[in-house]
């Protein structure tokens, strides 16, 4: 089984799948008097697609057992996905550009102050919260039309995402 090596969560490293939300390099407006700091276009919502509108949701995220074995991924070919931790958690994003090809497969480290945002069609894996339970932000398009696609991937091509939350020199995949 491959095993998936995990890096941080970085703006350039996961730019083929999406956005990174994080307030880290975004200059803030200061508004309601001086009192708020407000964060703008830190994503590219895309729900349009076929008279998609925007939905905002609050899921609960369940800590997965260890050790975490890739078996689903999923996408939304309508609109993009945006996943934001409230409770400032850690958890992991775990995308790739084929479910078929192993080798086209990364694993992020997320801080509890890191949201994404997986563009349209981008295969993810479901919500990653490790730990402890986690509630999250979601941003994503309601609507007509199919707007979710699963591949349950054949046994010979699971993944195992390494143990670790340091994130080692090369962020490919490797044999382990």
């Amino acid at each position: 089984m491959l095993t998936l090596s995990i890096v941080p969560l970085t703006k350039a490293g996961f730019a083929p799948f999406g956005d990174v939300v994080e307030t880290g390099d975004v200059k803030p407006k200061l508004i309601n008097e001086g009192f708020a700091e407000r964060f703008d276009e830190l994503a590219n919502i895309d729900v349009a697609a076929e008279g998609g509108e925007v939905n905002v949701s609050l899921f609960i995220g369940s800590a997965r057992p260890v050790p975490l074995v890739i078996k689903l991924m999923e996408r939304h070919p309508l609109g993009s996905q945006l996943f934001m931790p409230l409770g400032g958690a850690p958890w992991l994003v775990v995308v790739c550009t084929d479910p078929g090809v192993p080798l086209s497969y990364r694993a992020f480290a997320a801080s509890g102050r890191q949201g994404v945002n997986y563009a349209r069609n981008c295969w993810h894996h479901p919500l990653l919260v490790v730990g402890q339970t986690s509630p999250f932000i979601v941003v994503d398009r309601k609507g007509t039309g199919s707007n979710l696609e699963e591949k349950w991937l054949e046994e010979s091509n699971w993944l195992r995402v390494a143990s670790d939350a340091v994130a080692p020199a090369n962020p490919a995949a490797k044999q382990g």
